[in-house]
């Protein structure tokens, strides 16, 4: 399959053939739900949403994966040489995910501005552990979440001027970063982190230390169950503001965006109807119902690529946004 993708891509160097078959393998162990979407593109599309993934998975990887020797400022060390190797250009051989990321960002003109906005974000994770309010928390999504709808609308491709399709597309992004958000409250805490805002939890009577006595205890203290419901719904409302932006993408990328919108907002569903109980399980949608709403699609997916083929990004005319690549 990779190969397909690769040749519909016109992919023929063989370094950067190994660099995407490498980003495709962190897509598909790491996110099961999103690599699941991705199916749905057209296979010359796959290879660059596989390394914007990537890309983003390595930089995260860097600040939670376990490792006891490594303080914040080393993790700070790492991350900043992999933001100097990736905006330093070069060929990088011995890193596959640059590689194919600066390939990706290259072909498709993508702004780096917008990776800028992203690795600020990442670094605000060595230091910051809670955000007092919502206007605090969205700056930290701005680069956290949201660039990242709007890096996938050059592969996506948009039926208009892509700025009409920009503010749907950060919104889906945030939608899909408060949803985890809301999942991964005991996870989070566990690392010394809140991603809810303090303020608002304090309307409800919530604070760390109460989040804490969830997390030793299992179970969900009404005054949590209570600020968690208004988070649930504040997300909902956001879902609902995205989802007309997805008649603005491309045809043949339409149904993957809207699996993606489906199945993690089904996760808002599991966590309300488990009532809020996050801190004794993981909400999840289950492999049947992630293969049922993908294989709905797949029918569309496939007519949609059939009427409406796309145009390789080499050939396109492509919007020339200051500091694109």
């Amino acid at each position: 399959m990779i190969h397909t993708e690769l040749a519909a891509a016109g992919i023929d160097d063989p370094r950067l053939r190994a660099a995407y078959r490498s980003c495709r393998r962190i897509a598909a162990k790491n996110g099961r739900t999103y690599f699941l979407a991705t199916r749905l593109l057209a296979p010359d599309q796959r290879p660059a949403v596989h390394a914007l993934y990537a890309f983003a998975r390595y930089a995260d990887d860097i600040l939670d994966e376990f490792n006891p020797q490594l303080d914040a400022a080393a993790r700070g060390e790492r991350l900043q040489l992999f933001s100097d190797r990736f905006f330093g250009g070069g060929e990088h051989l011995d890193e596959a995910v640059l590689v194919a990321v600066n390939h990706t960002v290259a072909r498709y003109r993508i702004p780096r501005a917008l990776f800028e906005d992203f690795l600020t974000s990442m670094r605000m994770d060595l230091t910051v552990t809670d955000y007092p309010h919502r206007a605090a928390l969205n700056h930290y999504m701005r680069g956290s979440a949201e660039v990242i709808g709007l890096q996938m609308l050059p592969v996506l491709g948009t039926v208009n001027d892509p700025t009409e399709a920009e503010p749907y597309a950060a919104a889906l992004g945030q939608a899909f970063q408060l949803t985890n958000f809301l999942r991964d409250v005991d996870e989070d805490l566990m690392r010394n982190r809140v991603y809810l805002p303090t303020d608002e939890l304090a309307v409800h009577g919530v604070d760390r230390e109460l989040l804490q006595w969830c997390h030793d205890h299992r179970r969900t203290d009404p005054r949590v169950r209570s600020a968690l419901a208004e988070q649930h719904e504040l997300t909902r409302k956001i879902y609902r503001f995205a989802t007309p932006g997805i008649a603005a993408l491309a045809p043949r990328s339409r149904p993957c965006v809207a699996t993606a919108l489906t199945l993690y907002s089904e996760i808002l569903d599991r966590i309300e109807e488990s009532g809020f109980d996050i801190f004794n399980h993981r909400a999840t949608v289950g492999t049947t119902r992630r293969l049922q709403v993908a294989g709905g699609a797949l029918f569309r997916s496939w007519r949609a690529r059939r009427s409406f083929p796309g145009t390789p990004p080499d050939n396109r005319t492509a919007r020339q946004d200051h500091g694109a690549a």
